[in-house]
């Protein structure tokens, strides 16, 4: 559910997705809480998969462990351009610690703090 990587660095990653009608996590013309969870994930997954690649290693799976204070505001609607950002806040071992919001128009639509556990 990202369309764009925009940038990522060591930290912060940022992305771009649209809403089209036919995605499976729309419903009456919105898109869905899971799906605004799922976009920060998909961040999060495009950022290891950038890292990956620069560093010339394989992806590693990730598996979301936990999802802290997930707060919706809004749902955005079908054609709308979601930017979401991905901040990391620690990382430990194979748990990455990560706070992701997602904005359209400049408003906060969607933001949570989740840890994503990194397998072999």
């Amino acid at each position: 559910m990202v369309d764009e990587l925009l940038y990522c660095d060591k930290f912060i990653t940022k992305t771009t997705f649209k809403i089209v009608d036919d995605n499976v996590l729309v419903v009456n013309g919105e898109f869905t809480e899971a799906g605004l969870m799922e976009n920060i994930a998909q961040t999060a997954a495009a950022r290891a998969g950038y890292l990956a690649q620069i560093e010339n290693k394989p992806v590693a799976v990730g598996y979301i462990g936990a999802v802290k204070n997930f707060e919706i505001f809004d749902l955005p609607k079908v054609k709308d351009e979601l930017l979401t950002e991905v901040k990391i806040e620690n990382q430990v071992f194979d748990v990455t610690i990560i706070l992701g919001i997602v904005k359209c128009n400049d408003m906060i639509l969607a933001q949570c703090e989740m840890n994503i556990f990194i397998g072999n």
